[in-house]
């Protein structure tokens, strides 16, 4: 099955069915809230997969929905909804991220998290698991990396969303594309 390019029109057919779908399920229709549940689903699992690693995926996502359908009155409609969705979903995995982190750090040093991971087991298979070796990264590092490299979001960005400096989220990049490197040599 081809994949048609999205044009002005697709874009903004799209941006209307969201908007409609969204003032329907914040007067509590749960039929429209699926629909806006299907059509972001995916984004919204991959920006968790990427920020919180594969076992937390799932669970994320829900709590981003589930955060999405109790705030669905404060979307106003002046941005797209995925674009509201979005940004709601990074607020509610970064608050998830301080709470595994927490949690984590009553266990092992962040440091020593990399070095504690089991390695992949070898195999004569050349294809790199990005995905696994971005898991690996500690939490901050991992972070900037998946906002900065995957996301596309500028430095300056990243410390407000985060609330670090733009000199930390430099370091943290580029610790997190050294150990990513140290990583990926070694399988």
């Amino acid at each position: 099955m081809a994949v048609m390019p999205q044009t002005r029109e697709t874009v903004a057919e799209s941006k209307a069915v969201d908007a409609a779908d969204a003032a329907l399920a914040a007067g509590g229709d749960i039929r429209a809230f699926e629909r806006l549940y299907r059509r972001h689903v995916a984004r919204i699992h991959s920006l968790a997969r990427r920020m919180l690693g594969e076992a937390e995926a799932d669970e994320a996502t829900q709590d981003v929905f589930v955060r999405a359908w109790e705030k669905l009155g404060t979307f106003r409609g002046e941005a797209a909804f995925g674009t509201w969705l979005y940004r709601l979903g990074i607020n509610v995995l970064l608050a998830r991220r301080a709470a595994i982190a927490k949690a984590r750090d009553r266990f092992v040093e962040e440091e020593k998290i990399i070095e504690l991971m089991p390695a992949r087991a070898a195999h004569g298979d050349l294809r790199v698991d990005f995905d696994a070796a971005i898991a690996r990264l500690p939490a901050g590092a991992r972070e900037v990396f998946t906002l900065y490299d995957v996301e596309g979001y500028k430095h300056e960005e990243i410390a407000g969303m985060l609330g670090i400096t733009t000199g930390t989220s430099k370091s943290q990049l580029h610790r997190a594309r050294m150990l990513l490197r140290e990583h990926l040599e070694e399988s």
